[in-house]
């Protein structure tokens, strides 16, 4: 049914993608699906990486971390943008295609009062993907 996910990492927030990991992690050995996780940085230093060199290995790192830990085929994918915040989900959807993606495991958050004004990222990418979006919470 699925062949290839796509999981979206924050490695400034890596406590708050467990819950996702491992719904990820689940569904790729019930369908024998590979896994992609993509990183969105800037050029910026963060608490992640001083460089997108840095971000980029950082990222290939937590892959091969939970490809260690679930037993699953899994790469990561550093894609460096002028504003994370404003380019998040452009960044995500174009990774989707090039990547082959069917479905996004994505980590979300329980909505409150901003989300009246401005819409969750996971909202977003759901509502604009041509695959299927699992949020978790």
């Amino acid at each position: 049914m699925y062949t290839r996910i796509l999981v979206p990492i924050d490695l400034d927030h890596r406590e708050k993608l467990e819950k996702a990991m491992k719904t990820a992690a689940d569904l790729a050995k019930h369908y024998q699906a590979s896994i992609v996780y993509v990183g969105v940085g800037s050029s910026a230093p963060s608490g992640s990486a001083h460089t997108p060199e840095e971000y980029k290995k950082a990222v290939e790192r937590f892959a091969k971390s939970q490809s260690d830990t679930y037993g699953v085929s899994a790469t990561g994918e550093a894609v460096i943008v002028h504003d994370p915040s404003v380019e998040l989900d452009r960044a995500i959807l174009k990774a989707i295609e090039r990547n082959g993606s069917d479905l996004v495991v994505m980590a979300t958050h329980v909505p409150g009062i901003p989300d009246h004004f401005y819409a969750a990222h996971g909202a977003k990418v759901a509502s604009r993907a041509s695959v299927s979006v699992m949020l978790v919470r």
